[in-house]
């Protein structure tokens, strides 16, 4: 397929409902050309409010401006605006066949019947519904449905392609293979995208960049393992994974320091001020008890997770942490052992934040 990927510039884009709700809050937003770009939160939080604006489906407030490129696409109706969309239940027509479903909108534009059967061909190989073109969507399986879906959105060569929770409807293990495939396709494509999900490993492994929203509110935009590292907000840091969240006195914020069961820590820098401090599960190693340096504790619970163990820890004077190890660590309940963590893995959990 050709690209004619271009940029989508969303400036100060917001959306109240008659109601006086506010869907989106004032909103800036750069999606580059050929980009794939998650819209990342939980249910509620504007993700698909601010796809509908991008889509042409909702009106945004007075004072908003999205471009596609160099055009001004604010006022421009949904059907002119070319994007293609997918959308979790696919929407596919049932009395259609695979290549009837692909080439709906090209035969709808006119385009002639040599021309789609050779878009549709080309469309059936990038995809691998090869032998699958006259099975209807009943016949079908979920994968197999959600790339004819994606073939029939990207058909008319839009100029923006827009996902809305496409994996939704699949089981987990389906999921998660057909969430490596719509990466690979996306990329093929090199078409823009934006990719709504609430599901962060979905977005971490399809997207280039995300952007994680609550209420109505973009708080970070970044590729998957700044945002994990270095989280801006204390709610990036939790919606991208578990973390533990640790408490300490005025004085050692602002000191830097931190009293952990009778062991002085160091913090890095950025900690500073920060009177809770986050970190995540596996930025604990586990060793054995009276370990030079490191924190004494006991393992209170000991949980099996196939591909590590999630071990809860009891410290003296504080409450218990969260550590994840790897699967075959010797560590049972009952033990006592020692923790080390890197100063480096301490992150700010700021208040004004």
């Amino acid at each position: 397929m050709e690209s004619n990927s271009v940029a989508i510039d969303i400036r100060q884009c917001a959306k109240t409902y008659a109601d006086g709700t506010r869907g989106l809050q004032a909103t800036d937003l750069r999606v580059e050309p050929g980009e794939v770009l998650a819209l990342l939160g939980p249910s509620g939080c504007g993700k698909t409010t601010l796809l509908r604006i991008i889509a042409g489906l909702e009106t945004p407030d007075a004072g908003s401006r999205i471009a596609f490129g160099d055009t001004d696409v604010t006022r421009v109706p949904i059907e002119k605006r070319q994007v293609g969309m997918v959308f979790q239940h696919y929407a596919l027509f049932p009395q259609m066949s695979v290549q009837a479903n692909i080439a709906y909108g090209l035969r709808i534009r006119g385009v002639s019947e040599q021309e789609q059967r050779r878009v549709v061909g080309e469309l059936v190989d990038l995809v691998r519904l090869n032998g699958l073109e006259h099975k209807r969507p009943a016949e079908l399986s979920g994968g197999q449905r959600q790339r004819v879906a994606l073939a029939r959105a990207v058909a008319s060569r839009p100029r923006v392609l827009l996902l809305d929770e496409p994996l939704t409807a699949l089981d987990a293990k389906l999921k998660e293979t057909l969430r490596d495939e719509l990466a690979q396709l996306l990329r093929q494509l090199r078409i823009t995208a934006v990719h709504v999900t609430h599901d962060q490993q979905e977005a971490m492994a399809i997207a280039d960049r995300m952007a994680v929203m609550q209420a109505g509110r973009i708080l970070q935009v970044g590729d998957g393992e700044s945002l994990y590292r270095r989280p801006a907000h204390p709610f990036v840091a939790t919606f991208l994974g578990r973390v533990n969240q640790v408490e300490r006195s005025e004085d050692d914020a602002r000191s830097n320091r931190l009293a952990l069961a009778g062991m002085e820590l160091a913090c890095p820098a950025e900690c500073t001020g920060a009177a809770r401090l986050l970190l995540r599960l596996e930025d604990i190693e586990v060793c054995a008890a009276g370990t030079p340096g490191a924190v004494p504790a006991s393992v209170a619970r000991r949980v099996f997770l196939g591909d590590r163990l999630q071990l809860t820890l009891e410290l003296a004077g504080h409450t218990p942490l969260m550590a994840d190890v790897a699967r075959d660590h010797a560590a049972q309940s009952g033990d006592r052992v020692a923790l080390r963590i890197a100063p480096h893995q301490w992150m700010p959990n700021h208040a004004h934040a």
